[in-house]
């Protein structure tokens, strides 16, 4: 296979080609935080706080962790990081003190840039509470701590740094300290294929994993997201979700980066807000997973903002369901809007429809191979290759691939095997245009009788049940049946009074009986990660405690 699909640049010098060819176009937006900058102006900032960096001790290969929620200084700290070979490693923002604690003792984290706290909890307060002897440092000494044993110096964002950190615009300061020179030097050293990046897996199940990425995974993998989403440095996207998910970090800041399109950056998901930048910014593309776009169009005030200018943009995370998608397509313009596929491990986009792409694909299919990825299904007991049609694990070979979890090499040579295939454990098939089809996770599998049953088809069935919003359906444990179906709905304003009997009434025409949920209840909301993937684990857990009981 040719290598032509690949971009061979750092993200450093991505940035550095925007700044040179588009130094006064708009690079990035964050409205509720008054801050604008050009290609130019950010390219200077994040070149001040690489040299910040490099003053401060920070070397190649050193791993910044930052914890904080989608403020400025999380994109200058990764691309400065990027610039000087620095590992950045994202930090989920609604981690508390014990899940801080592992992951920067996993990661051996050196340092760790914060905010002060996040929806009434204190990143501050739970550090301290973790290593005190952080306040008990004198600026500039590194920080000595038993419990986290790398960690060398805090940056805090924001005024009034507590004891032992440094503020984030005095450390600016200190780029004065280390020539311009110096830090071209390094960044000229710097190669493609070195690692960059450690994502932590969203921990869905047990604890999270940091994935090992290069610039090259995913500065091509934002190449191709977004050359599939027609971008240009015209397109202004309109990105609410987390910047320390692959979401944002990847198919949004990599995607963005690569085409010098503009971002509005929006701190946290708020229904509002997006309606309110899209029209003021003239945002031609939003991202989102399907939930999102479902509270945007139930906004009271939806038709009163103009939505005219948008396109494109990515429904990603979950299934679509085929409503939302028309809708979306219909009451927001956004015809040219796609849907991706992937995961942590695979830098994260895998497949992608594009935006020619018929509103049946867009809904029933996750489009088809990126360039330079390869996709089998194979049987996921045996890895034997299955023909076009059946049902059998993703998996996925190519330059996304990750180089492993760090610090865990057998839960590494448990996804990873020898022929350097990443096993996804999700199920799927290719359709007759090879295009992918997700039809659930392999082990959210239902085994009913000894029959096979996928939630992803029973659940589609159902969201076009009136008065249905959502679904998510479960494996609820039996003793005569080993597992039977259980659904959780999230009803709409029309759907208060659904019972089992209505579900079953209405799917008992539509698919083979044994796949009819048995016990059905209505629910407000689905109990999702910070990223917006329903924890099916946890409904697992609801559904056997409700339904062992003998209620419905």
């Amino acid at each position: 296979m040719s290598n032509d699909y690949l971009v061979n640049m750092t993200m450093g010098q991505v940035l550095e080609r925007n700044a040179k060819n588009f130094p006064n176009e708009e690079a990035l937006i964050f409205p509720n935080r008054e801050r604008r900058y050009t290609w130019g102006s950010l390219n200077d900032e994040v070149d001040r706080l690489a040299r910040a960096f490099l003053a401060i001790g920070v070397k190649k290969n050193d791993r910044i962790s930052i914890w904080a929620t989608n403020v400025p200084q999380w994109l200058t700290t990764l691309y400065a990081s990027a610039k000087i070979g620095a590992i950045l490693v994202t930090v989920n923002t609604h981690y508390r003190k014990a899940e801080i604690e592992y992951l920067l003792k996993q990661s051996e984290s050196n340092y760790l840039v914060l905010m002060d706290s996040f929806r009434g909890f204190s990143y501050v307060g739970a550090l301290n509470e973790i290593a005190p002897e952080i306040a008990q440092t004198p600026l500039g000494e590194e920080i000595k701590s038993e419990a986290l044993p790398y960690l060398k110096k805090v940056v805090y964002l924001g005024d009034n740094p507590p004891k032992g950190m440094h503020a984030y615009e005095e450390l600016l300061k200190k780029a004065e300290e280390v020539p311009e020179s110096r830090l071209r030097e390094i960044s000229a050293s710097l190669h493609y294929d070195e690692i960059i990046n450690m994502q932590y897996t969203s921990g869905t199940t047990g604890f999270p994993k940091g994935a090992m990425l290069t610039h090259q995974n995913i500065v091509t993998n934002g190449y191709w997201i977004g050359y599939h989403q027609g971008f240009t440095q015209k397109d202004r996207i309109c990105l609410p979700v987390p910047l320390f998910h692959c979401f944002g970090l990847v198919l949004g800041t990599m995607a963005a980066l690569n085409h010098a399109t503009c971002m509005i950056v929006l701190d946290i998901y708020s229904a509002l807000d997006i309606l309110v930048n899209v029209q003021k910014e003239k945002c031609t593309g939003i991202y989102g997973v399907p939930t999102m776009f479902i509270t945007l169009l139930e906004q009271k005030s939806f038709n009163t903002f103009d939505l005219t200018t948008l396109r494109t943009g990515i429904m990603a995370g979950s299934p679509c369901p085929i409503k939302t998608m028309s809708e979306t397509i219909e009451r927001m313009h956004m015809k040219d809007i796609t849907i991706c596929y992937g995961m942590t491990e695979t830098s994260p986009v895998v497949s992608q429809t594009t935006t020619a792409d018929s509103l049946e694909k867009k809904t029933s299919t996750v489009g088809r191979a990126m360039p330079g990825v390869e996709l089998k299904i194979v049987n996921p007991e045996t890895w034997e290759e299955l023909p076009d049609g059946e049902i059998g694990e993703v998996i996925v070979k190519g330059y996304v691939n990750m180089r492993g979890y760090y610090n865990l090499p057998e839960a590494t040579a448990a996804i990873l095997d020898k022929d350097g295939w990443i096993h996804t454990g999700d199920l799927g098939k290719f359709d007759e245009d090879k295009y992918l089809v997700i039809t659930g996770r392999w082990k959210d599998m239902i085994i009913r009788a000894g029959e096979n049953i996928y939630p992803t088809e029973v659940e589609e069935a159902i969201r076009h049940m009136p008065g249905v919003s959502d679904v998510a359906v479960v494996a609820v444990p039996s003793k005569l049946h080993g597992e039977e179906l259980g659904a959780f709905i999230i009803p709409d304003k029309d759907g208060q009074d659904i019972s089992v009997r209505h579900v079953k009434a209405y799917l008992r025409p539509l698919i083979a009986g044994y796949k009819i949920p048995r016990f059905v209840t209505l629910i407000e909301t689905f109990p999702l990660t910070a990223s917006g993937k329903i924890q099916k684990f946890k409904l697992r857990e609801m559904a056997a405690e409700l339904w062992s009981s003998g209620k419905k």
